[in-house]
C-alpha cells in the first residue's frame, strides 16, 4: 500500500525517488482486515448521518420493537469493535510505512520528514471532511493528531507496546468516568437551580453560571425535544443550514473534548503495533494461538458487553440514568470489552481467511481495504446526499432498522467500485492524491 523508495547509489543528489509498492508486496491479510473494519464502521455511523439526536429513546427499552433488537445486535457485536480494528490497522500501517523506508536506505530525518508530512496532510483532510463535507463523526483529524505521538513508539519491543496500550486503555476508562462525573455534577447543579426557580428564589451568580454550563453541555450531548426539533429542521435544510449545526460541534470535538477521546485511539494504535510485530495481524502465529485468543476474547468480552447493555438500559433515557447513577460502569468497562472482543473478532477472521472459505469475498474486502481512504470519504458523500436536506432529504424519515438497507447499498457501491477501479489502477484516487502530496511528487497510478 505504501510507496517504497529506490535509491540511486551513484547519485550525489539528496532527494530520494519513490515508486509505488508492487501488488505482490502488499500484506493481503492487513488489506482484508482494513476493508472489514471500514465497512463495519458504517454500521455505527449510519444513524448519525440519518437520524435526530436521542433517536434510540423511542425504542430504548421496548423489547417488542424490531429497532431494539437491531440496536442490541449492532452494539454487542460491532459497536466500538470496528473502529478499534481500524485503529489497530492504522498502528500497523505506521510500522509498514516507516520500516519500508528504513529498509530501503532512507535516513532517519528523511523518514521523519515524510511521515510528518503524510500525517499533516491527514489532519488537513480531516478538517476538510468535518467542515466541508460536513461529517460530524470524522476520524481522520484525530488519527492524524494521534499519529504525531505514535511515531515515537514505533521502535519499542512489542511487550512494552502492549503494556503501554493497557495503561492507555485504563486511562481511557478513567477519563470516561471523569467525563461522566463532570457531566453529572453539572446536571445536579442545574436541577438545584430549577428547584430554586420553582420556589421563586433569586439565583446567585454561581447558580446562573451553573445553568448556562449545563444547557451548553446538554445541547452537545443530550438535547431536549425543542433542541432536537430545531436541529432536525437544520439537517433537512440547505448546505448552509446543515453547516451551521455540524461545524460548531465538530470544532468542539476537535478541541474542547479531544482530551477525552485521544487515549482511546492512541492506545488501540499502539496495541496494533504490538500485534503486528508479533505477527498476530498478519496470520503468522500458530492456529492454536488464534483459537485461544478467540475463546478468551469471547469468553470474557461477551459477558462484559452484555452486562454493559443491561446496565445502560436500566432507565428510560440518558437523563434519568444520569440523575440516578453516580458511576457509569458501562463506560468504565467499555475499553475492556472492546479490546477483548476485537482480538476475538480478528482471531475468527484470520482463521476464516486461512481456511480458504469464501476467497472471492475476502478478495473483494481486500480491494475495499486497499482503497479505505477513498471508501471512507465515499461513505460520507453517499450518506450526506441521501439524508441531508441539500440531497434527497431523508433525514429522520427512515426507521432505525431500515437504515441497514442503505448500509447494504453503500457496501455494494464500495465493493464494486473498488474491485473495478483496481483492475486498472494501483491506488484509489484519494490514496494517490495522499501519496503524491506525501512525496511531493506525482506518483504513477495506472497499472503497468
Amino acid at each position: 500500500m505504501e510507496s517504497t523508495p529506490t535509491i540511486d547509489l551513484t547519485s550525489n543528489q539528496p532527494p530520494l525517488q519513490y515508486k509505488p509498492v508492487a501488488q505482490a508486496e502488499r500484506i493481503k491479510t492487513i488489506d482484508m482486515l482494513r476493508g472489514i473494519a471500514l465497512l463495519g464502521i458504517l454500521l455505527m455511523n449510519i444513524p448519525y448521518f440519518a437520524m435526530p439526536e436521542r433517536f434510540s429513546d423511542a425504542f430504548r427499552n421496548d423489547t417488542g420493537n424490531i429497532n431494539y433488537w437491531f440496536s442490541f445486535f449492532i452494539t454487542i457485536v460491532f459497536e466500538g469493535k470496528m473502529r478499534a480494528l481500524f485503529s489497530m490497522i492504522f498502528g500497523a500501517g505506521v510500522l509498514i510505512f516507516t520500516e519500508r523506508k528504513e529498509q530501503a536506505g532512507a535516513g532517519r530525518w528523511a523518514v521523519t520528514g515524510l511521515y510528518y508530512r503524510r500525517m499533516g496532510w491527514l489532519i488537513l483532510f480531516g478538517l476538510i471532511h468535518a467542515h466541508v463535507t460536513l461529517w460530524l463523526g470524522d476520524i481522520l483529524y484525530g488519527y492524524g493528531v494521534c499519529a504525531l505521538i505514535l511515531f515515537w513508539f514505533r521502535k519499542l519491543n512489542p511487550k512494552w507496546l502492549l503494556g503501554i496500550a493497557l495503561v492507555l486503555g485504563s486511562f481511557d476508562a478513567i477519563s470516561n468516568q471523569l467525563f461522566y462525573s463532570n457531566m453529572r455534577e453539572q446536571r445536579l447543579a442545574y436541577l438545584d437551580v430549577i428547584k430554586a426557580e420553582k420556589a421563586k428564589q433569586p439565583l446567585t451568580k454561581a447558580q446562573q453560571e451553573a445553568k448556562t454550563v449545563w444547557l451548553e453541555t446538554a445541547r452537545d450531548f443530550i438535547p431536549d425535544k425543542a433542541e432536537v426539533d430545531k436541529n432536525t429542521k437544520l439537517m433537512r435544510g440547505s448546505y448552509t443550514d446543515v453547516a451551521s449545526y455540524v461545524r460548531p460541534l465538530a470544532f468542539k470535538f476537535q478541541t474542547k473534548y479531544m482530551f477525552f477521546t485521544l487515549w482511546d485511539a492512541l492506545g488501540l494504535m499502539i496495541l496494533g503495533m504490538a500485534l503486528f510485530k508479533w505477527g498476530f495481524l498478519t496470520g503468522k502465529l500458530p492456529r492454536r494461538t488464534y483459537w485461544r485468543c478467540l475463546a478468551v476474547g469471547y469468553g470474557l468480552g461477551l459477558p462484559v458487553v452484555l452486562f454493559s447493555w443491561w446496565y445502560g438500559h436500566l432507565y428510560p433515557d440518558v437523563t434519568a440514568f444520569l440523575d440516578s447513577q453516580s458511576v457509569n460502569a458501562g463506560a468504565f468497562l467499555y475499553p475492556v470489552q472492546r479490546m477483548l472482543l476485537v482480538v476475538a473478532h480478528v482471531s475468527a477472521l484470520i482463521l476464516l481467511i486461512q481456511s480458504g472459505v469464501a476467497q472471492g469475498v475476502f478478495r473483494a474486502l481486500s480491494a475495499v481495504g486497499q482503497m479505505a481512504f477513498t471508501n471512507y470519504i465515499l461513505h460520507t458523500i453517499l450518506c450526506t446526499l441521501i439524508f441531508f436536506g441539500y440531497g434527497l432529504g431523508y433525514f429522520g424519515y427512515l426507521e432505525y432498522y431500515q437504515l441497514y438497507g442503505v448500509v447494504l447499498l453503500v457496501w455494494t457501491v464500495n465493493i464494486v467500485f473498488s474491485t473495478m477501479w483496481l483492475r486498472s489502477f494501483q491506488f484509489g484516487p484519494l490514496e494517490w492524491v495522499w501519496r503524491s502530496l506525501t512525496y511531493w511528487q506525482r506518483q504513477p497510478i495506472r497499472r503497468s
